[in-house]
């Protein structure tokens, strides 16, 4: 790398893994279902937690695509949306402290529908800035370093809270003060990335209100993307399985892991082994990256229901620790890679375009196939386990069958 390429890489890998710790203090699948249970919220408010996060920060991408295409400089959008998220995570930081019950609920869940806007806005601006300032070869790495930091602090996190045993109310409300500072950190440390600006005068535009519309125009007509679109939706086996793995290990009667610390240390560990690794691999062939994770992601589903079923007690209680973690390593690996992919696959306002319609489409499909997923663990966590497996071994064959648009031949 040049000189002013690897300072844009070092800041984009301390903002973006800052980003990620972020992610892991404010999240809606492990420290604030336990903040609702400590403070009686109804679940029907823990029930809204993963969805908003998740297909908040998706929906309305390809909405807000053409409003940020008319702006030259996309790194500001992208500090805006950093400074959005530690805003709404104080909101939620303050509400765990004063607030009780359904007003707790409430209050987060606003709170967290912002959180997920502003993360959309930097989902979009943040491959595109990484487009323009790091070569092609290198945005795996850079992708996966990211993951590997938030993985090292979110883990040092755990341990921390391992030694602590029980954390109070007060002390939850602190990690999510925590969490918001990181974004605000990260916020500070991207407005030093040095931006091409492209020189092009571009009409100013607003908010597109037939967004759908051309995103679903998008996907009927550029069969490269549409195929990519199909892919990812394929690989949702390792995003929507863990919590079904946490129930299958109840069933089968032994604990998950200990405690909150212990959700946060696989998940940290998981991004500390997993993101160096992926990044590298994805930089060679990013493809082959999707296809292997969700290959071994559906491995492990299928393992972790025959040891339910067939094998002891005593065994479970090391194999179903050890499947979580797996299957939370496979998805960080689908992560780094499909967003590596992505930004290799087009180049300028065509892979902000691809970005966002990609991700809104994504917010759809994840709301249907978590229903589906959800209606199916009626019958227990296993057939939704099942689901999600051949789900993932469909998606792994057809990633095999992408374009190869990396730099290096696998």
């Amino acid at each position: 790398m040049k000189t002013s390429e690897e300072s844009n890489a070092r800041r984009f890998v301390w903002a973006n893994g800052l980003q990620n710790v972020g992610d892991q203090l404010v999240s809606g699948k492990t420290v604030l279902p336990w903040l609702f249970h400590a403070a009686g919220v109804p679940g029907f408010f823990t029930g809204l937690l993963v969805p908003l996060r998740e297909s908040g920060s998706m929906l309305p991408q390809a909405a807000l695509t053409p409003w940020v295409t008319t702006h030259a400089g996309r790194k500001r959008l992208w500090v805006l949306g950093s400074l959005g998220q530690a805003a709404c995570a104080a909101v939620i930081a303050l509400a765990a402290w004063l607030a009780d019950a359904a007003l707790l609920g409430v209050l987060v869940v606003l709170a967290l529908a912002g959180l997920a806007i502003f993360r959309a806005l930097c989902s979009i601006t943040g491959k595109d800035v990484q487009g323009r300032t790091i070569s092609k070869g290198a945005r795996g790495e850079v992708t996966g370093r990211a993951a590997r930091l938030g993985g090292a602090a979110t883990l040092i996190t755990g341990v921390v809270l391992a030694v602590l045993g029980d954390v109070p109310r007060w002390g939850l409300a602190l990690l999510l003060a925590v969490g918001a500072a990181t974004w605000l950190i990260a916020g500070g440390i991207f407005r030093g990335v040095e931006e091409p600006i492209p020189d092009e005068d571009v009409e100013a535009q607003g908010l597109n209100k037939s967004w759908w519309k051309d995103t679903w125009e998008l996907y009927r007509g550029d069969e490269k993307f549409r195929r990519f679109v199909n892919v990812r939706a394929l690989l949702l086996v390792s995003a929507l399985s863990t919590s079904f793995i946490v129930v299958l290990s109840r069933d089968a009667g032994q604990a998950m892991l200990s405690g909150l610390a212990g959700f946060v240390l696989a998940s940290g560990l998981s991004n500390l082994l997993g993101g160096r690794l992926s990044g590298v691999w994805s930089d060679r062939s990013s493809r082959t990256v999707m296809a292997a994770g969700a290959a071994g992601a559906s491995a492990v589903l299928l393992a972790l229901v025959a040891c339910a079923w067939w094998a002891p007690a005593s065994l479970n209680a090391w194999v179903m620790p050890l499947g979580f973690f797996l299957v939370n390593l496979a998805h960080t690996a689908i992560r780094v890679a499909r967003k590596t992919y992505v930004v290799d696959m087009a180049g300028g306002d065509k892979r902000t375009q691809y970005v966002g319609a990609a991700n809104t489409m994504m917010g759809v499909v994840l709301l249907i196939v978590g229903g589906i997923s959800a209606v199916i663990a009626l019958a227990g966590p296993a057939p939704a386990l099942l689901f999600l497996a051949a789900i993932g071994l469909l998606g792994a064959w057809r990633a095999r069958g992408l374009d190869n648009v990396s730099r290096g031949n696998v």
